[in-house]
């Protein structure tokens, strides 16, 4: 059993990074805390070596999506297309 818990907690350690990685390249502060909330449950769960911080992680990540925090990636696609110059139609 402890070998999940350690795969399921580099799992979500790996997400943490990624997340941090857009948020580096996004400065959206909602990817900061949803990557801070993975990286916490992973870490929570290899010191603690208990299951019970993967899903509550999980789960806390979820209500700060639903809560709105996590980037709708259509959005960011029109604001992509808003911010670039037209094109000379020559």
């Amino acid at each position: 059993m402890q070998i999940v818990i350690y795969c399921f907690a580099a799992g979500f350690i790996f997400m943490a990074v990624a997340l941090m990685y857009a948020y580096h390249r996004s400065r959206q502060y909602g990817l900061f805390l949803i990557g801070l909330t993975y990286a916490s449950a992973g870490i929570l769960a290899i010191v603690a070596n208990d299951w019970w911080p993967l899903p509550a992680g999980f789960a806390l990540a979820w209500v700060l999506r639903m809560l709105g925090l996590d980037p709708d990636p259509a959005l960011q696609k029109k604001k992509d297309a808003a911010a670039q110059p037209p094109r000379d139609s020559a």
